[in-house]
């Protein structure tokens, strides 16, 4: 995965958005220690202070904690970390269900998509 940042939303939350992305994918496993801001912040190509920020927000969800001495570590929490796999699959289902559906498909069309789509991919 590369660090793709836009101007559609605040680069922080971009850069939470990441390493979110980065944990439920199993890039970083539950336990792992993260590298440090400076580091992650040369690899994104934004300021440290913008990637202190996006890591201080996920505190914020548990997804990653901090050790004073050690740095940043993600949860071993394995559920929250399903969880928010989860809630992400379940974004992107509705946002490509909206898009089918502003193309004027209807409920119908949209079924008979994805079972050809299903069969293809076999």
């Amino acid at each position: 995965m590369s660090w793709e940042l836009n101007n559609e939303k605040p680069i922080y939350v971009q850069l939470m958005d990441y390493i979110m992305l980065s944990i439920i994918s199993g890039r970083y496993s539950a336990g792992d220690k993260l590298p440090p801001v400076r580091e992650l912040a040369q690899m994104a190509s934004v300021n440290p202070n913008t990637m202190q920020k996006a890591l201080s927000e996920l505190e914020n969800t548990g997804l990653i904690f901090s050790n004073r001495t050690s740095g940043r570590f993600v949860t071993d929490d394995t559920d929250l970390i399903n969880r928010c796999r989860k809630n992400l699959a379940a974004e992107y289902c509705n946002d490509f269900f909206e898009k089918l559906k502003s193309l004027g498909l209807t409920q119908d069309e949209i079924n008979a998509l994805i079972d050809d789509c299903r069969h293809t991919s076999s």
